[in-house]
Formats: structure tokens, sequence, C-alpha cells
């Protein structure tokens, strides 16, 4: 990665068309059993590596006085594509608070109640998880009826964007450049 940031390739680019891409195709080696899960796990910590490594070059000098918080639902265990979007808010200058992966529904509306959010954004990878997803944008609505919702993930190559239209304020991004395009809409009106 430190050599496409060399050749000035940005980082979203580098996130969206390099290891979203390779991660979404190491998913459908491990879904069609072509590799272990042991191999799946593997490319997942080498991809997580590269994001933690180059964390300092997606901090945003120019700050915004908002705050995401950041997780994957109930049992889901994919949390790249979530740490991803995190680091672009952290880009464009917002606090990002990431819980992180298999994240119980409850913890989720505690720890959203020790800071101020503008945002909650959650991941899906596991399409079985949308029930999941549902009681999570529930009772997360029941708490913050007006915080919007962001809501993305391989899963949603599968359907189910038509369950999320039901709920109030939760927008469905499916990449980082419709992502990045929301938040800089919020970040004009602001």
């Amino acid at each position: 990665m430190q050599s496409l940031l060399k050749k000035d390739v940005s980082i979203k680019i580098i996130y969206e068309d390099l290891l979203k891409v390779s991660l979404y195709e190491v998913g459908k080696l491990w879904e069609y059993n072509k590799i272990s899960v042991a191999s799946e796990h593997l490319a997942s910590a080498i991809v997580e590596a590269i994001l933690n490594d180059n964390y300092l070059n997606i901090i945003s000098e120019k700050r915004v006085n908002k705050n995401v918080l950041l997780s994957c639902v109930e049992k889901e265990f994919h949390q790249i594509g979530v740490k991803m979007i995190g680091d672009i808010f952290e880009m464009n200058g917002w606090t990002s608070y990431f819980l992180g992966s298999n994240t119980p529904t409850k913890d989720v509306l505690l720890f959203s109640k020790t800071i101020p959010i503008d945002i909650i954004a959650i991941s899906l990878s596991i399409y079985s998880h949308l029930p999941e997803l549902t009681k999570l944008i529930e009772k997360f609505r029941l708490e913050f009826p007006e915080t919007p919702i962001l809501v993305g993930g391989q899963a949603f190559r599968h359907g189910g964007e038509k369950t999320l239209l039901k709920y109030y304020k939760v927008i469905y991004k499916p990449d980082i450049a419709s992502t990045e395009l929301f938040i800089n809409k919020i970040n004009t009106y602001e």
C-alpha cells in the first residue's frame, strides 16, 4: 500500500478497487469451499494489518464536530468493510468510534448513550444475519429516533435493501464513493 500511496493513488481507490475487490473474491472462494476458513482469516488479518499500518495517513487535520459510531451486528465477524468506512469518516474530519465485530445489540445501545452520536454505521456481510440487523435498527430507533443509520456490506449483493426502506432515516450505501458523497453533504449543510 505504501508504494501505491507514494504514486499518489488515493486511499479510497486502494480500499475500493484493491482491498474490497480482493476480500470479496476471498469471500466467494470461501463460500464455494475453494479455500478454508483459515485462509480467509489469514487474508482478513493481512488486510487489517495494512489498514492499521496506514491509520496515520487517514486522519484529517481539518476536524468537524461530528461523531460516527461504527459496528457490526451480533454474529457478524467481518469488520473490515465498516472499518474502512470509519476511515472515510476520519478522512473527512469526523471522530469515529469503531466497536468492531460481533457486538451485542445491547452493548451498541449502551455505548451509544455515552457519547453524542451524529450517525451510526452498521455493516452486514452475511445475508442470513439480516434479522440481527433489523433487530439492531428497531432497538436503536427506539432510543435514538432521529439519528441516521447508515448501512452497507457485502450481504446486500444478495438483496435486502427493500427491507431497509420501511425504517425511518436508514440509509443504504453500497460503496466508499457513495458514502463519501453522503458525508460531504452532511458536512456542507452543518
